[in-house]
């Protein structure tokens, strides 16, 4: 099994898979379907399939174009989702074969979008790790937006679904994000040494023009935040910065912010980034309030 990475557009990612024995291949989120044969010719690979994590036009925009240039091929996509030119919908546990040796696991993985699909790659034969395309739910050190879910969507897709895969799966997310998310993981653990060496190692592929992709599961444990509410020591982290909490309340959002009222460069970039900054925070509380809050959660904070 070989995974390419396609980069599209501005920052998102699509992605080939290819069986090494029979040269079928399968791409995830062909945005940019030209982009994607090429890719394919280069590599000496066959389209067969397309995997659509969800219907937002980045990820799903170019199904009906490589439906055109490559006919007969297959569109998966979630069956709430209504991704477009899906041929097949799945379910979470539907399985889909690539190849000779390639399983594709299903994985319903709500909130971004109420149908949205992770995909589980694993070699029949096992001769290397896992890996899970995680369109717009899982990034590295972050996840998407709540467009269409709730917190405890969330937190099931990624504490609960994502989080029991094999801590050495390979994590293949749809966009480009890591060094601004591994910045606002910092600000809610300075001390985490682990988040300090990979935003370090993050900012050097970048200036070098590589991509930040693949992370594994294990590394998302210990440096996504979104992925650590249940520690002690985050939950720690969060309630000494609940005096912004008052932020979220406020129609105004960041109107309070020094920078707010200024028009040169500097004030709206950093305006900006506090915008930013805030719009990550109000998420991580939604996730942490939820799993405080829960009736059916198990864990007891101490203070």
């Amino acid at each position: 099994m070989k995974i390419f990475h396609v980069p599209c557009l501005e920052d998102n990612y699509s992605y080939l898979i290819i069986d090494e024995t029979t040269k079928e291949a399968a791409v995830v989120d062909p945005v940019e379907p030209q982009k994607i044969v090429d890719a394919a010719k280069q590599h000496g690979a066959q389209l067969t399939l397309v995997l659509t994590t969800h219907h937002h036009w980045d990820h799903a925009g170019g199904n009906d174009k490589i439906k055109q240039i490559v006919p007969g091929i297959k569109v998966y996509g979630g069956s709430l989702d209504n991704v477009r030119c899906c041929t097949h919908q799945v379910e979470n546990g539907d399985n889909i074969s690539l190849g000779a040796h390639i399983n594709i696991l299903s994985l319903h993985t709500p909130c971004h979008t109420k149908g949205h699909i992770s995909y589980y790659v694993t070699s029949k034969e096992g001769e290397q790790d896992p890996a899970v395309f995680t369109g717009d739910t899982l990034f590295i050190a972050g996840c998407g937006k709540f467009f269409e879910g709730t917190a405890e969507q969330m937190y099931q897709s990624l504490c609960v679904t994502l989080g029991s895969l094999p801590k050495p799966t390979r994590v293949y997310c749809g966009h480009e994000y890591t060094v601004k998310n591994l910045q606002f993981a910092l600000t809610v653990e300075p001390n985490n040494a682990k988040i300090q060496q990979k935003l370090s190692w993050a900012q050097q592929q970048r200036q070098a023009g590589f991509p930040t992709v693949p992370s594994t599961i294990d590394e998302e444990m210990e440096t996504n935040p979104f992925m650590r509410v249940d520690l002690p020591e985050l939950q720690n982290a969060l309630l000494c910065k609940l005096s912004y909490a008052d932020i979220f309340a406020s129609s105004a959002g960041v109107g309070w912010l020094p920078c707010a009222g200024g028009s040169s460069p500097g004030d709206k970039a950093a305006k900006g980034q506090l915008e930013g900054l805030i719009k990550d925070l109000e998420k991580l509380y939604l996730v942490f309030w939820f799993l405080w809050f829960w009736p059916g959660c198990v864990l007891v904070y101490a203070t």
